[in-house]
């Protein structure tokens, strides 16, 4: 079988809201061909965003009756979705929300119980994508890079702006991708600060100035030393993040200016690492002018963020249209779920460090 029609279901972690997309697969001569037929972000009351976020403090008996909950809410909001746009997906394929990330100790865990979404729905559920390769040793993260593969094979690099920055390519063959650093979940934290949920257009970034001082303590945090692969979650921000900036008594507005500076310089310094392995590669200087970035997620529309990201990175930049901007990952976790479906690989271990390739995702049929 080569056409597929699926929902996949996306929660970040800035808890914007649920990302519900149907999409449309095809494989046609080898490659493959997607399309997102109808696609919607469902906001988040304010019950479900205060018990997301402090989720982690809870007890364990708690944290698994939220999780039940939760895979019954995403339940009725995807069953809710098919009736609204008639569809009829072959199953739905759902990362959840991750409430831990610490593949060090081998732990990671997305609520919302795919049992308790056939339960709701009625289809099959595909998720938990990411436990089989963290007890393969690797990061579980990022997932997106081999839906950037075989979908956007177009570009030099894909970069989604969401809760964390993190970034795909092609290397010697293999596709590499990691997390750079923290993005929104760290902005829209210091847009509370002015009671709003986020900074619209980096209007209230652009007012800001740079602190050196404060940009100085950031780039050098260990994480940035580090190769790959590596990633980034919660725990890492709320340790090492917000520790340095905490301290510092400037105004939220010279913290937003400097950390979006910290982010441009961080994605900057990635590209100049790229294109200086290119070049050593190729016995030739490789152009950072004849390579193209696809820009994705919800930093996109962080307008004084892209200018930054343009004036520090000099690759072609391509902002996409809407629908890919803010449903690119739902999109590549329904794809994630057709390989898996299909019995094929998709998570990378060039991508997380996992002893092996693997196929991620439990199967719930119904």
């Amino acid at each position: 079988m080569n056409e597929y029609s699926v929902i996949g279901v996306m929660s970040g972690t800035s808890l914007d809201g649920v990302d519900v997309a149907f999409c449309k697969f095809k494989k046609e001569k080898g490659k493959w061909h997607y399309s997102i037929e109808h696609a919607e972000t469902i906001s988040y009351t304010k019950y479900w965003k205060d018990t997301l976020a402090y989720l982690e403090n809870s007890n364990a008996l708690n944290f698994v009756i939220i999780h039940k909950q939760y895979g019954h809410f995403l339940g009725k909001l995807i069953s809710e979705f098919i009736y609204k746009h008639h569809v009829t997906p072959d199953f739905i394929a759902s990362h959840g929300h991750t409430i831990f990330h610490q593949p060090e100790n081998k732990i990671t865990f997305q609520i919302g119980d795919g049992a308790a979404i056939a339960a709701e729905c009625g289809i099959p559920v595909v998720c938990d994508f990411r436990s089989l390769d963290v007890a393969m040793g690797g990061q579980g993260a990022p997932l997106v890079p081999i839906g950037d593969k075989f979908l956007f094979a177009d570009y030099d690099y894909c970069l989604n702006l969401g809760g964390f920055a993190n970034i795909s390519f092609e290397n010697k063959g293999n596709r590499i991708a990691f997390d750079i650093c923290p993005v929104n979940i760290v902005l829209n934290k210091i847009a509370e600060n002015f009671g709003r949920e986020y900074d619209e257009n980096g209007a209230l970034s652009a007012k800001g100035k740079i602190n050196l001082i404060l940009l100085n303590e950031l780039n050098n945090i260990d994480y940035y030393r580090n190769i790959y692969p590596k990633s980034l979650g919660k725990e890492w921000v709320l340790q090492y993040f917000y520790p340095i900036i905490n301290v510092f008594d400037i105004p939220a507005e010279d913290k937003l200016c400097t950390i979006c500076e910290h982010i441009a310089l961080q994605i900057s310094n990635q590209i100049i690492l790229r294109l200086r392995s290119v070049s050593k590669l190729e016995n030739q200087n490789a152009s950072a002018n004849n390579m193209k970035m696809l820009i994705t997620g919800g930093g996109v529309y962080n307008s004084f963020l892209i200018s930054r990201i343009k004036e520090n990175c000099k690759v072609v930049i391509e902002i996409p249209e809407k629908k890919i901007i803010d449903f690119k990952e739902a999109l590549i976790f329904a794809f994630l779920g057709v390989l898996r479906m299909k019995n094929q690989i998709n998570c990378l271990s060039s991508v997380t460090g996992a002893s092996n390739d693997n196929i991620g995702g439990a199967v719930y049929l119904r």
